[in-house]
């Protein structure tokens, strides 16, 4: 019998969009949304190109990346007043080398979004950190904060399967992004790196979801797509359209994966079917 993430996506599949990242700046590309009005145009932008869910990233005055509360609520209030609800607003927990553990769990703490992705390696580094961890992860649940773990490797991966199996999470399915690539060391990720993360853990155990650096994004969103997965596209990942040629904007990486999803039996969520699926429903 199917659990309820894959009677999910045996029909639909998330559409998540992350348009700036931690590092990228608008000399890497103009369109890149740095401030919250530019951001609340973004959002508009990707709804009406089938988004559902928007992987949310803020920077301070100066352009650098921050987990500050107020930045935070000041972009959210911005893409509110721009698409309602169209968007399950995903804020990040990333450290970027700023911030501790502590520092990402009070943040999610004092903003209580309604959906977070925490980086596993930052947040539940090793064994002797799930006592720590474990509490936050079971407050999430019990917030109705929707998680998404992110996984850059086949030992994160394996990690996860066991917490999960454990029950550090408080949810029998959890979810994850499984991330292709590496920004750091301009690494391009592609549908090969899918295939071994995968291998690594009981893929139908737990609804999951892929990114991936470089130029070879909507090969690998294609791959998950056909495997059952969910996929997150934008110019954190990627700046170029399959054919090699600069995306004019975030929503046109989007629109491209779209309309391949004309030939699959499965089409993109919107977000209140995200939110049943994932938060109200969430097990």
């Amino acid at each position: 019998m199917q659990n309820r993430h894959q009677q999910f996506a045996a029909g639909r599949v998330m559409v998540m969009a992350a348009p700036n990242g931690a590092r990228r700046t608008q000399a890497d590309h103009p369109a890149l949304p740095v401030t919250a009005g530019e951001l609340a145009d973004c959002a508009a932008s990707l709804v009406d190109a089938g988004v559902s869910v928007l992987h949310l990233h803020v920077r301070d005055t100066e352009g650098r990346h921050t987990l500050a509360s107020d930045a935070y609520r000041a972009a959210i209030r911005r893409i509110l007043r721009r698409t309602g609800n169209a968007l399950v607003l995903q804020v990040t927990t990333e450290a970027v080398g700023r911030y501790t553990r502590e520092e990402q769990m009070s943040l999610v703490r004092e903003l209580r979004p309604e959906a977070v992705s925490l980086a596993l390696r930052e947040l539940c580094p090793d064994d002797d950190a799930e006592p720590g961890a474990a509490p936050f992860f079971a407050w999430l649940v019990a917030q109705r904060i929707w998680p998404q773990y992110i996984l850059h490797s086949v030992e994160d991966v394996r990690r996860f399967e066991g917490m999960r199996r454990r029950g550090v999470f408080a949810q029998e399915h959890p979810s994850c992004l499984l991330v292709l690539g590496r920004y750091a060391d301009q690494q391009p990720g592609g549908p090969v790196e899918l295939d071994v993360l995968l291998s690594s853990a009981d893929r139908e155990r737990f609804p999951w979801s892929v990114c991936c650096f470089g130029s070879r994004e909507q090969q690998a969103m294609l791959e998950a797509l056909g495997k059952g997965g969910h996929v997150r596209l934008g110019f954190e990942n990627n700046l170029l359209l399959a054919d090699g040629s600069p995306a004019a904007d975030n929503a046109a990486l989007v629109r491209q994966f779209v309309a391949a999803t004309e030939e699959s039996p499965r089409r993109p969520a919107s977000a209140d079917e995200v939110r049943d699926a994932f938060i109200h429903g969430a097990s």
